[in-house]
C-alpha cells in the first residue's frame, strides 16, 4: 500500500485533462506518475508506464473493447456512403415521428432506455441513430453524448437478467449472501443514483431545460448550427462523420435499420453462445465485439446486394473508418493502463480502507456511497470499485447490523457515479464516441449533471441510513 500517493496519478490525470483539454498528454501523465511511485525513479518509471500502454493488450477483454471501439467507425462510414443513414432521417421525417428538436431528445432517450442488455452496445445504438437527427435540428453533440451516458450504466446496473446484474449477483454469492438474487431485486428501489440519474436525463430530454456548461452548448447549437464546439477534437474524425453519400445512390432507411438491428439481436446470442447457454455468464466484451462485426458485415452486404458500392470500396470504408477512430483506440489503452496502475498501487484498498475508519451504522450507507464514488472516479471502473468494495460492504453491513440491501444499493450507486464523473471511464469514452462529441467536452458538461443527482443520492442515503437501521 503507498497511501494517499496511491491517489495521486489518477487524480492528476483527471484534473490536468479538463484543465488543459490535452486528454492524451494527462492521461499519460498520469500514468508515469504513477510508476515513478511505483518504481521511485523518474525515468524508470517512463519505461514502465510505456511497458503498462503496451501490457493493455495482455488482456484479451482489453483488447476486444480497443477493437470493437474503433470497428464502430466502419460502421459509420459504410452507413453513411450507401445512404443509409440520409435514408434514416428522411424516413422519420416522413413518418413524423420527429418534428422538433425536442423530439430528437426525446428518441434519443427512449432508445437508450429500451436497450439494456449492455451499457457499450446502448451508447452505441442510441448513438446511431439519433446522431443523424442531433445533427438536422441542431442539437448539441454534448447534449447526445449526455443521453447515450447517462441512460447506459444507470439503467443498466438495475436490471438483474444482464450481464451487470450477474456479476454483482456473483460478487454477492462469493461473499456467501443467502438469496443473492433477491438482495440484488431489494436494491433496485435503493439504487439512488442510477434512479436519480435515469429521471434527470428523461427530464432534460422532456424539458429541453439546461443549466451550466450544457446551456451554453445547446445555445450555440441552436444559433450557430454548430453542433460541436470551435477547436474541438471529436473522437471520431471528421472525415468519417462528413463522409457524403456516393454518387447517385438511393437513399434507403433500411441501410442503416438493418445493420443496427442486427447489432442489437446479436447481443444477446453472443451472451447465449459465450455463456454455454446462459445469457447471463456470457463474455460481454466477446459479444459486443460479434455484434458490431455483425452489424458492419450487414452493412457491406446489403450496399454489395443493392450494387450501391463495389467489394473494394466496402473494404476501403471499413479501412477508413477505423481509421477515424484512432484516437479513441489511444484514449482506450492510456484509460486501460492507468487502471491497471493504480490497482498496482492500490488505489481502491487504501480508499476503502480509509472509509472502515469513518463507519457507524447509519452512515454505512453514506460513507460507503462516497468510498465508492472516489474509487470509479480515480480508476474509471464500475465493476473494478463492485469488486472492490461488495467484499467490505457485506460483512460490515451484517458485522454493524446496518441494512445489507442499502449497503450493496450504495456500492452500486457509488459506482456508477464515479465511473459516469470520470474522464477515464470506458463508457464515458463509448458515449463521447457515439456522439462524435469531444471528450472533455463530454465531460465538462455532464458533470453539472452528475453531480445532481450525486448529492441527491447522498442525501437520500443519509436518510435511508438512519430510517432503515
Amino acid at each position: 500500500m503507498y497511501g494517499w500517493l496511491s491517489i495521486v496519478p489518477p487524480v492528476l490525470a483527471i484534473i490536468l485533462a479538463i484543465w488543459t483539454r490535452q486528454v492524451f498528454v494527462s492521461l499519460f501523465l498520469g500514468i508515469w506518475t504513477g510508476w515513478v511511485i511505483l518504481t521511485g525513479d523518474f525515468f524508470v518509471g517512463l519505461t514502465s508506464a510505456i511497458q503498462a500502454c503496451i501490457d493493455v493488450f495482455k488482456d484479451a477483454g482489453n483488447t476486444r473493447v480497443i477493437i470493437f471501439s474503433a470497428l464502430i467507425g466502419s460502421l459509420i462510414t459504410l452507413t453513411q456512403r450507401n445512404g443509409g443513414v440520409h435514408g434514416f432521417v428522411e424516413w422519420i421525417q416522413r413518418k413524423n415521428l420527429v418534428k422538433t428538436r425536442r423530439g430528437a431528445s426525446i428518441l434519443a432517450w427512449v432508445v437508450g432506455m429500451s436497450i439494456f442488455i449492455e451499457s457499450s452496445i446502448t451508447c452505441l445504438v442510441t448513438g446511431a441513430i439519433a446522431r443523424p437527427l442531433f445533427e438536422r435540428f441542431r442539437i448539441s453533440r454534448e447534449k447526445l453524448a449526455y443521453i447515450c451516458d447517462s441512460t447506459s450504466a444507470p439503467i443498466c446496473v438495475l436490471i438483474p437478467l444482464n450481464a451487470w446484474g450477474a456479476y454483482v449477483i456473483g460478487l454477492l454469492d462469493r461473499e456467501g449472501v443467502e438469496n443473492s438474487i433477491g438482495i440484488f431485486f431489494q436494491t433496485i428501489p435503493l439504487n439512488f443514483y442510477a434512479l436519480l440519474a435515469a429521471a434527470l436525463v428523461g427530464f432534460v430530454a422532456f424539458s429541453f431545460r439546461d443549466f451550466g456548461p450544457m446551456k451554453k452548448a445547446e445555445f450555440r447549437a441552436a444559433e450557430t448550427g454548430k453542433t460541436i464546439a470551435d477547436g474541438a477534437v471529436p473522437l471520431v474524425s471528421n472525415e468519417v462523420t462528413s463522409l457524403e453519400p456516393k454518387e447517385g445512390v438511393s437513399f434507403r432507411a433500411v441501410n442503416m435499420i438493418l445493420p443496427v438491428l442486427a447489432m442489437i439481436i446479436m447481443m444477446p446470442v453472443s451472451l447465449l453462445i459465450t455463456g454455454k447457454g446462459d445469457i447471463t455468464a456470457g463474455s460481454g466484451s466477446t459479444s459486443v465485439l460479434w455484434s458490431v462485426l455483425t452489424a458492419i458485415l450487414a452493412a457491406g452486404l446489403l450496399s454489395l446486394a443493392q450494387r450501391l458500392l463495389t467489394v473494394r470500396e466496402v473494404v476501403d470504408l471499413t479501412i477508413r473508418g477505423m481509421g477515424g477512430l484512432i484516437p479513441l483506440a489511444i484514449l482506450m489503452n492510456f484509460a486501460f493502463a492507468i487502471g491497471d496502475t493504480t490497482k498496482e498501487l492500490g488505489t481502491g484498498l487504501y480508499v476503502a480502507s480509509l472509509s472502515k475508519d469513518l463507519l457507524s451504522p447509519s452512515l454505512v450507507a453514506p460513507v460507503i456511497f462516497l468510498s465508492a464514488s472516489f474509487i470509479a472516479f480515480s480508476t474509471g471502473t464500475s465493476w473494478g470499485t463492485f469488486a472492490i468494495m461488495i467484499p467490505i460492504a457485506v460483512p460490515t453491513a451484517v458485522l454493524m447490523e446496518a441494512n445489507l440491501p442499502l449497503a450493496v444499493a450504495a456500492v452500486l450507486s457509488g459506482g456508477v457515479f464515479g465511473d459516469h464523473s470520470s474522464p477515464i471511464s470506458d463508457t464515458t469514452l463509448v458515449s463521447s464516441m457515439a456522439a462524435a462529441s469531444d471528450h472533455i467536452d463530454h465531460v465538462r458538461t455532464q458533470l453539472p449533471y452528475a453531480f445532481l443527482a450525486g448529492a441527491g443520492a447522498l442525501l437520500l442515503f443519509t436518510a435511508a441510513g438512519f430510517l432503515l437501521h
